[in-house]
């Protein structure tokens, strides 16, 4: 029985020159394609069984040539990507800007690229410009700490490292057991279980220093996804202990804006003469404070009391602040 084989980048841009030399008719052969592409003559072996048995190529071995040839008209299926799978590779890759200087970036858009590139003749390749993701603040990643952090979640390993937190600036050594990596707004959080703090955490990459894997594993609780700590809520990276239900009163221009989301599962919105309603729970106390601070003069909370009370603190702060200057 053949042990199985999963294929990779480098394997795929591999196969595609091979492709291109064969479909050529130049009769290439596995010492002349092992120099080209800078790899051994095994490794050509191997991707040539590759192409023939799990991409069906009707690759052939020509004696009097000596060197490999089609036996019958062969596009093989990276080469085959119809205008509209174009479409959503372009916007695909037009959507990851957001990352644009982390290592996912780098690692999905050269499989994009390869994907793609065949396929962009005349026209096509103008949808590479048609859709775009307008300039956003960056955050840089890095690499090691990425792949890092990667592989820990791959074999379930406590992973080690110095964090200088938002609220807690002073360095700590913390210990964590990684469950998922979250992306917002151009920023990689980190969601585990903090060993020290014996509690759920997040924490964003660009803080962690001198991160290290341990030996020691962990088993990942079934329900470890961070959606299941939100309490309904879709307000991004942040979460509570407890699930607090809302209602926010949005009058003029948005109160067509707030309709046109669905910001909690159990959201319910309500139209009354002056103002539209929304009444919603979740468990993201932060993130809905500083989505409602940014709505301005228009967005008004209603309940409960304690938040409407932290809200008014926080306008009054603003309007010392604009007094002062």
């Amino acid at each position: 029985m053949k042990e199985a084989r999963y294929i990779t980048r480098p394997m795929l841009e591999r196969i595609s020159k091979i492709h291109k030399k064969i479909l050529s008719g130049c009769y290439p052969n596995s010492k002349d394609l092992a120099y080209d592409l800078e790899v051994g003559i095994a490794t050509i072996s191997r991707d040539i069984e590759y192409m023939r048995d799990r991409m069906g190529a009707p690759i052939e071995y020509d004696a009097q040539n000596r060197g490999y040839y089609y036996s019958e008209e062969f596009a093989m299926p990276l080469y085959s990507v119809s205008p509209r799978d174009l479409q959503v590779l372009c916007a695909a890759k037009q959507l990851l800007m957001h990352y644009k200087n982390t290592p996912l970036y780098d690692e999905a858009c050269d499989i994009i690229d390869l994907l793609s590139a065949s396929a962009v003749k005349g026209g096509a390749g103008t949808m590479m410009n048609r859709i775009a993701v307008p300039p956003s603040p960056e955050a840089s990643i890095d690499t090691k700490i990425w792949r890092t952090v990667c592989q820990a979640m791959q074999e379930n390993r406590v992973i080690e490292f110095w964090y200088s937190g938002l609220w807690h600036p002073r360095k700590e050594l913390r210990r964590v057991r990684p469950y998922q990596l979250l992306l917002e707004d151009s920023v990689c959080y980190l969601f585990g279980y903090a060993e020290e703090r014996k509690a759920e955490r997040l924490f964003v990459l660009t803080r962690m220093e001198e991160l290290s894997l341990t030996k020691k594993t962990f088993t990942p609780p079934e329900d470890f996804d961070f959606a299941n700590r939100c309490g309904g809520g879709k307000f991004g990276v942040f979460i509570g202990d407890k699930r607090t239900h809302f209602k926010v009163a949005f009058y003029n221009e948005l109160r067509v804006w707030v309709k046109e989301r669905k910001w909690a599962d159990d959201q319910c919105i309500t139209e009354e003469t002056d103002r539209t309603v929304l009444s919603f729970s979740s468990t993201q106390l932060y993130k809905v404070m500083e989505w409602l601070l940014a709505r301005g003069p228009n967005a008004l909370p209603l309940e409960p009391n304690w938040f409407v009370e932290e809200w008014k603190n926080k306008v009054r702060k603003m309007a010392e602040l604009v007094s002062k200057n």
